[in-house]
């Protein structure tokens, strides 16, 4: 069942980051300046974040299990016409189909997989593995592939694991997944059921048996994505041309505005794109919150650290990148570790544990000089991959908490939003501090100064994190 649902969420997250290592050579075969070639990873981010905003609406009409299905099969063959692209027009254009429709893969696989059937929500411990390990890996299995084929065959690899992933998917048990929103007939009406929508009769009707017929928000759909597109792509821009640029302040107020107009459309439509109602719990918002740090605070120093090894360290990249690879590995192991000791010991010493523990790895970056071996930058990288591993289940049990199955993807897609949003935007803001202040300071204490950023940012999170409950609800709302 698990090889179905792993395997489409592993490609997509794969390719946001295999392909940063090939922009040359693509470049270099297709003719084009790398101004141009950067828009093959540039443009498969942004279609994915456009994407996102179809997942929730995609599943409540045609079912969990069916989108997921044609994501994946669609995923394929933008996969294929990439390996097949003969210019780079036709290499951008597949890219961001490529984006666009391997966007609901992640969100919905987790809706299957932390879908409560009876059971606590837990991730099992292959998706822990893989979900952390797929960011890790994706530069290095890159260079691999491009040293044995050539840069085509970072595409054309995703095809033959695809429809191995296409043929589990068609072996999963009927019913593993919500199959449309008038199959959640079951919830008009009970109390429990409005509970866990935060009290509103609209958003109740919208799981009665007449929503079948799930209806599209094509307002919010358009300015969520838009949105969401201009904050991203002005974030992107800001690392490159300052965040006082034109284009920079364009983009990023100009997709903020939508955004926050979204946040008032979202209350007076019954049926909005990404339902809200999360946020009205406190308790959920705050560990969204606290997992939009945790990202932040873990991926900055993923995104940084290569810099430092390889500019100031002077190791290569095939070296940075293996350093790199056992975090992914101890993530997954620490994620299936957090789901056991949150059982027994409580989600908010968990929590409050790993964001000291990302606070004292914090402080260690402090200690970094351009003499440290890289076995011991492994080994702090190695120390914050626990922590997050601990963390991001049980605030994910916080997040999801009250919410039934059938709103399972509003919640992923939620989750996946405030993600990309928070960890865009914040690894853009620190890795601008770090040019910025390097060219005053020195290379050496800017990244100092970043470390002691990140761990001020982890102890705060710490702080916050004695205002979550101490357990979550281990029996299901729907059951």
């Amino acid at each position: 069942m698990q090889l179905g649902l792993l395997a489409g969420p592993l490609l997509t997250m794969v390719d946001s980051s295999i392909v940063n290592v090939a922009v040359p050579d693509i470049a270099r075969e297709l003719g084009a300046d790398l101004a141009t070639a950067q828009w093959v990873v540039s443009g498969y981010l942004l279609a994915l974040a456009a994407g996102l905003t179809t997942t929730s609406y995609l599943a409540r009409r045609f079912g969990t299990m069916r989108v997921y299905g044609c994501s994946l099969a669609a995923f394929l063959a933008a996969s294929a016409a990439c390996a097949a692209a003969p210019g780079i027009g036709a290499l951008i254009a597949a890219r961001a189909v490529q984006g666009f429709t391997g966007a609901p893969l992640v969100p919905l696989a987790m809706s299957v997989l932390l879908g409560r059937q009876g059971t606590a929500r837990r991730i099992p411990i292959a998706a822990g593995l893989l979900f952390f390990l797929a960011p890790a890996i994706g530069p290095s299995l890159g260079g691999l592939l491009i040293a044995a084929g050539g840069w085509r065959w970072i595409f054309l690899i995703n095809v033959p694991i695809g429809v191995v992933a296409m043929l589990g998917v068609r072996r999963l048990p009927p019913g593993v997944a919500p199959e449309a929103a008038g199959t959640q007939r079951a919830f008009d009406g009970r109390p429990d059921a409005q509970r866990a929508i935060g009290r509103r009769p609209d958003a109740l009707r919208a799981f009665d048996g007449r929503v079948g017929r799930a209806r599209a928000d094509p307002i919010g759909l358009l300015l969520l994505s838009t949105g969401l597109i201009g904050v991203l792509y002005g974030a992107s821009r800001a690392t490159a041309d300052g965040w006082t640029a034109g284009v920079t302040l364009a983009t990023l107020g100009g997709g903020s505005a939508l955004l926050v107009g979204y946040l008032a459309w979202a209350q007076h439509v019954p049926e909005p794109a990404v339902d809200l109602t999360l946020l009205r719990h406190g308790r959920s918002a705050l560990a969204l919150a606290l997992s939009v740090i945790s990202s932040v605070v873990a991926f900055a120093a993923v995104f940084l650290l290569p810099v430092f090894t390889q500019s100031v360290q002077h190791h290569s990249a095939f070296a940075t990148g293996v350093a790199l690879l056992p975090q992914g590995l101890i993530t997954g192991v620490g994620t299936a570790a957090g789901q056991r000791l949150s059982i027994r010991y409580g989600v908010r010493p968990l929590v409050v544990t790993g964001f000291a523990i990302l606070a004292v790895a914090g402080a260690a970056l402090l200690m970094l000089t351009p003499a440290t071996p890289l076995w011991v930058t492994a080994l702090i990288l190695s120390g914050r991959a626990a922590a997050i591993g601990f963390g991001i289940t049980p605030l994910l049990a916080v997040m999801l908490d009250p919410l039934t199955d059938a709103q399972l993807a509003d919640g992923n897609t939620l989750f996946n939003i405030a993600q990309r949003l928070g960890g865009s935007i914040g690894v853009g803001v620190l890795g601008s501090l770090l040019a910025a202040r390097a060219t005053h300071i020195g290379a050496v204490p800017a990244f100092h100064e970043i470390g002691l950023i990140l761990t001020l940012a982890a102890a705060g999170a710490a702080l916050l994190a004695l205002r979550l409950p101490r357990h979550v609800a281990t029996q299901p709302i729907n059951a």
